[in-house]
């Protein structure tokens, strides 16, 4: 017996030892480092995003030294599967871990990254399950596995912890935690291998710069993108939508595309891509007309192919073992499928002027999308075909126009890592308005672009905030498909609603080049306060009150910051939201001024607001330089030249550097852009004047007007 039980130990004991893997990270790209553990599956995420890293961007950040400590990272393969472990310091917050819609700090949550459609709750399963997270100890960490990934953001306390948590005595402590603290994220992979990254900062903003540059730098949508665009409702004919496209020229109404959804097609769910003959008799001119108007299309689809198209037969040798809605599933990480796909989109689509697509049904729920023991001709599991989907379509769809030399920005439901080069904003069902922004705060941190879409309201009240939330987003949008509202639909704010949207269009010159600085630096153009510089980011928590039912162990309630954000470097935006009269805003270090009037708001500190209803608050920084044109209904045309309003903020000088180029194609590409720098600078009596440029910028003419905002 004395044998075979030191037989059992040395044979558990190796078990162990083996399992642990040496983790040799290697810098791929300045300031960020790979490692790949196990056996790493043939698909990845950032594979399927197919970006390119932009290495001359990354080469301008600061030179910095890994970020952790390198000996506390761990890793293990135990029965196919991966184990990880970082370290967390004790006040140590992290961000991101997926398209959240409800809470921005994650420290302290379990998360299974699993792509689905939101379901009201930030559990792990959304739109954008992301496995890529920041600290605000200034790193980040990728893990680039087409998996179902669970994460636990220090929650689990370890037996062999270096920092163990205060032993406390619920029955003589009233401070006694139910989660007591943990110092490690813990992270399970169920592959026998992953790669990983690692990003430096040294500020949390240099570290999501570093994720997006790696990632091929963020989109530079066309001009008449950052429009305004109406969707409308799913039957509506070419000629009833010439006729809403009247109607906003009747209303002097600002619209740059459309939104075309389900019957467009001859036949959907599922779709054949081809035009409905009855509502749509002749496409291509449909699309001439509103080429004439200065009106892009958008068509709505789902990949699923239905036996009624043409494309059914050559496509269905290359598609998986389940339908969705009776449509075949095409096998897009293969390149036949994608060229029989290119080949029938082209023909009936890209060839006759369609301006981009609304990828719908690529998320979720289980029961709608195909189920996990399905399979795939290339071989690629349910599960990794699941993560990857949305990322797969974006691309392929992206490359037609890449290679037809045209911008193209459009709506998916479903997106990953490394996707932030890709032309798509993404949208859902839900329709929390509150959660909207905190959305879009979160969106920031993950690498992908989101919009407070606009549907319905009760209220005029609720019309207008969330007009005004939509107009301060990555794409100004009503979606009309169920009830074939307009932007007017509540006269008594019809004119407030006409303003915002005015406002977006006026700041068309800013919001460009903020989008541009997200494909050139990395910078997210709608950002969370976390990544500005002088925010400083508390872990605020309440706790909670007790409830023997429903809250037995008094777990506390965290402020989370995720009701205002960034639009670019200079302007804060707060929206408020219905119901809501007053609201606090959190001002982060410097001089802060109010947008409208240049009046001093405040510097550093939180300030209640009582705003009107006719307008959302925007702040602008001291020194703010914010580049504005006259009130145009449509974004410029290649042969316009627009007159610009530099305004000016606050008591300090400032600098702005503003570009264009020609809004369409991808010439920008080979050098053909404009960087025009403008700056305030004090004259010798100490008054403020601005510079003009020494020569005019692309779309623009070379004279400017001044106007100083704050007196």
């Amino acid at each position: 017996m004395k044998i075979f039980h030191i037989a059992i130990t040395f044979f558990v004991s190796a078990t162990i030892t083996l399992a642990q893997i040496p983790v040799i990270w290697k810098e791929s790209y300045p300031g960020i480092w790979k490692a790949e553990v196990g056996k790493p599956q043939k698909h990845s995420l950032l594979k399927a995003a197919g970006g390119k890293a932009n290495l001359a961007a990354l080469q301008i950040l600061p030179k910095t030294q890994f970020p952790l400590d390198k000996a506390a990272i761990e890793v293990k393969v135990i029965d196919g599967k991966t184990y990880l472990k970082f370290p967390l310091q004790k006040e140590e917050q992290i961000f991101g871990l997926g398209l959240n819609f409800q809470t921005v700090n994650q420290r302290g949550r379990i998360l299974n990254l699993h792509m689905d459609h939101f379901g009201g709750k930030d559990n792990g399963r959304t739109h954008a399950p992301v496995p890529f997270y920041v600290s605000t100890k200034g790193y980040g960490v990728l893990i680039d596995a087409a998996q179902y990934i669970t994460v636990y953001a220090g929650t689990g306390v370890r037996v062999d912890s270096k920092n163990p948590p205060e032993l406390q005595d619920r029955n003589t402590n009233k401070k006694w935690d139910a989660q007591p603290y943990s110092d490690a994220v813990e992270i399970l992979v169920p592959a026998s291998g992953t790669t990983l990254y690692v990003f430096a900062g040294p500020s949390t903003m240099q570290v999501v710069q570093r994720y997006n540059l790696m990632s091929g730098g963020g989109y530079l949508p066309p001009k008449w993108g950052l429009g305004f665009t109406q969707r409308v409702p799913t039957l509506y004919s070419q000629d009833d939508i010439l006729k809403e496209v009247s109607s906003f020229e009747e209303h002097d109404f600002p619209l740059d595309f459309i939104g075309v959804e389900p019957g467009w097609h001859s036949m959907s769910y599922p779709c054949t891509f081809e035009w409905d003959p009855t509502r749509f008799p002749q496409p291509k001119l449909f699309l001439d007309q509103l080429a004439a108007k200065g009106v892009s299309a958008n068509l709505w689809l789902n990949p699923y192919v239905s036996p009624k198209s043409s494309l059914y037969p050559l496509v269905k040798n290359f598609t998986g073992s389940h339908t969705v809605w009776n449509g075949l599933v095409p096998d897009f990480t293969l390149a036949k499928t994608r060229q029989l796909y290119k080949n029938h989109f082209k023909k009936n689509h890209l060839d006759i002027g369609v301006g981009g697509y609304k990828i719908d049904e690529v998320d979720g729920y289980d029961n709608w999308v195909w189920p996990d023991v399905a399979t795939f001709p290339s071989g690629t599991s349910a599960e990794q075909m699941r993560q990857m989907y949305g990322s797969l379509v974006q691309k392929m769809t992206a490359d037609w126009y890449k290679e037809i030399n045209k911008r193209t920005y459009g709506l998916v439901r479903a997106s990953n890592a490394g996707a932030s080069h890709l032309p798509y904003v993404i949208y859902n069902d839900y329709y929390n308005h509150k959660d909207f922004i905190t959305a879009l705060v979160n969106s920031s941190f993950v690498g992908v672009l989101w919009t407070p879409e606009v549907r319905a309201s009760k209220t005029a009240e609720e019309w207008i905030r969330r007009m005004q939330s939509a107009c301060f987003s990555p794409m100004a949008m009503i979606n009309a498909w169920a009830d074939g509202t307009k932007p007017w639909t509540f006269p008594e704010v019809a004119d407030a609603v006409k303003d915002v949207a005015n406002l977006r269009m006026q700041l068309l010159p800013y919001l460009y080049t903020t989008f541009a600085a997200y494909h050139r630096e990395g910078k997210p153009p709608f950002r969370a306060m976390q990544l500005v510089d002088g925010f400083v980011s508390q872990n605020i928590q309440e706790r909670g009150q007790f409830d023997a039912t429903q809250n037995p162990y008094q777990m506390a309630i965290r402020k989370d910051i995720k009701d205002q954000y960034m639009m670019g470097d200079a302007i804060l935006v707060a929206p408020m939201f219905a119901g809501e009269k007053t609201r606090n805003v959190i001002l982060p270090k410097g001089k802060w001024y109010d947008f409208y009037t240049g009046a001093f708001v405040g510097e550093n500190q939180i300030i209640q607001i009582e705003p009107s209803l006719e307008k959302i608050p925007l702040f602008v920084r001291d020194g703010g330089i914010i580049p504005m044109v006259p009130v145009h209904r449509q974004a410029p045309k290649m042969d316009q030249k627009w007159p610009l309003e530099m305004r000016h903020y606050g008591k300090s000088t400032g600098e702005f550097t503003l570009y264009d180029d020609d809004g369409k194609s991808f010439d920008y590409e080979k050098g053909a852009f404009s960087l025009t720098h403008f700056s305030v600078q004090k004259d010798a009596q100490g008054k403020l004047a601005g510079s003009q440029p020494t020569q005019a910028p692309m779309g623009y003419v070379k004279e400017v007007k001044w106007v100083f905002m704050t007196q």
